[in-house]
């Protein structure tokens, strides 16, 4: 099918374009974009898109998802991940390796490929794991992953606390040009942790998890990053100090790149107590203070955080339906990271629209060298078609998984249309790639 996308305003950070354009895509390429004369005389057969009033942005790109498959298909599939992310607005995800088992041979990686090939409606890009089984004791098949088809490796969900492995792994990918996620976890210190230790931990009666635990281990791989010359990525960054740690190593011309979630730029560890232990507000790294928001959203800011991830972890019911302290971490985010995007940072101005769709896009691109993340002519057409305007309550999901802090929230700006190599899987709203 050839797509005509009419006077949509086009924010590629990419390209550095941002005015309203036309865009014109023939057979999955894009081939066009600026002013088309007489479009709909040019392309008699193709199905026109009236963007007015919306914005056209490169397909969004998720590196942070955990679609639960192969192990924990009951709390989300490739199928249903893939739906979930669509109906964000993502054309790209990355796959999380702490699977049952762990992706961490070919015949994983396999797996998830081929997955995805029949049943998903985005592209799937594997991570692949560092260590065999996520033990932290001996690198995995780093190499024949790559062959295979992953754009990363990471443990994540664990942090690899053999400093000596973390080292090999950091000179080994080199020779692969891979660069490695870091899970920043002293699990010496979050053992048996529920929350954020502080104030409202106290207050609560619950086990604190120390700023120190994220932060001992940043600054440790920040040391290795330095000595092995490797590539590091810290994921959901969440310490103020952490930020600094990034900040001061990207000075000192460290090859250092770092994520931050929406739920850590809008939550503090004081909802756990508002909401009355909530346990859709148990995460890892936990909800921190005011102050360490402030500090992520400068650092989101100045550049010192590269890319907003949605960390999706998806949970049943009845495993959050627990108490606190038994109650699993993690929630769904591939619905809800755009628009808490566009109503907590670009209608609050901490970014620009252009910086927050970079961060969407162009910037997980670059550190992971994808073939995507541009309206470049000649490149895949994985669009998506924003309405700032559009505010909903959210209540329904895509992802098999209903753990989410945002529930009954009011957001403002939501994809309405995606499109996937000039394939539309969500238009008007709804996923029709079934």
């Amino acid at each position: 099918m050839n797509l005509l996308i009419l006077n949509g305003l086009v924010v590629d950070p990419a390209n550095r374009i941002c005015k309203k354009a036309d865009i014109l895509v023939e057979n999955g390429k894009i081939v066009k974009i600026g002013k088309i004369q007489n479009a709909k005389c040019q392309m008699p057969n193709a199905k026109v898109i009236d963007a007015k009033n919306k914005i056209v942005t490169p397909g969004l790109i998720d590196i942070h998802t955990h679609l639960r498959e192969p192990g924990h298909s009951d709390e989300e599939t490739i199928a249903s991940g893939t739906r979930a992310a669509a109906s964000g607005g993502f054309t790209t995800i990355f796959a999380m390796p702490n699977t049952h088992p762990p992706i961490d041979s070919v015949t994983g990686v396999k797996f998830v490929l081929m997955t995805a090939m029949h049943e998903g409606i985005v592209n799937v890009l594997p991570v692949g794991a560092i260590t065999k089984g996520q033990k932290g004791e001996e690198l995995a098949e780093i190499g024949k992953m790559k062959n295979a088809g992953i754009v990363a490796i990471s443990d994540d969900g664990k942090p690899v606390m053999n400093a000596n492995i973390m080292r090999k792994a950091l000179e080994y990918s080199k020779m692969f040009d891979l660069p490695v996620i870091s899970h920043c976890e002293d699990t010496n210190l979050t053992k048996d942790g529920e929350m954020n230790e502080g104030y409202i931990s106290t207050v609560l009666g619950l086990k604190g998890i120390p700023r120190q635990a994220e932060e001992i281990i940043v600054a440790r791989d920040i040391a290795l990053c330095e000595l092995t010359d490797g590539r590091l990525h810290i994921a959901h960054i969440s310490t103020a100090k952490s930020v600094e740690l990034v900040r001061d190593a990207k000075k000192r011309g460290v090859k250092i790149t770092a994520e931050v979630t929406p739920h850590h730029l809008s939550l503090t560890d004081k909802e756990i107590k508002n909401r009355n232990y909530d346990t859709n507000l148990k995460v890892n790294p936990p909800l921190r203070t005011e102050d360490d928001v402030k500090a992520l959203l400068h650092g989101l800011a100045d550049d010192t955080i590269d890319c907003i991830a949605s960390d999706h972890a998806p949970h049943l019911a009845e495993e959050k339906q627990q108490e606190f302290k038994i109650a699993p971490s993690g929630i769904i985010g591939l619905e809800t990271t755009l628009p808490l995007v566009i109503t907590k940072l670009v209608h609050k101005k901490v970014l620009t629209l252009s910086q927050a769709i970079e961060k969407l896009t162009f910037n997980p691109a670059k550190i992971f060298n994808l073939n995507c993340g541009s309206l470049s002519i000649g490149s895949a057409a994985d669009i998506t078609i924003i309405d700032l305007n559009k505010t909903k309550t959210i209540d329904k999901f895509e992802s098999k998984s209903k753990n989410s802090p945002f529930i009954g929230m009011k957001l403002i700006g939501f994809a309405i249309t995606t499109i996937v190599g000039g394939k539309i899987v969500k238009e008007n709203g709804k996923i029709i790639s079934d």
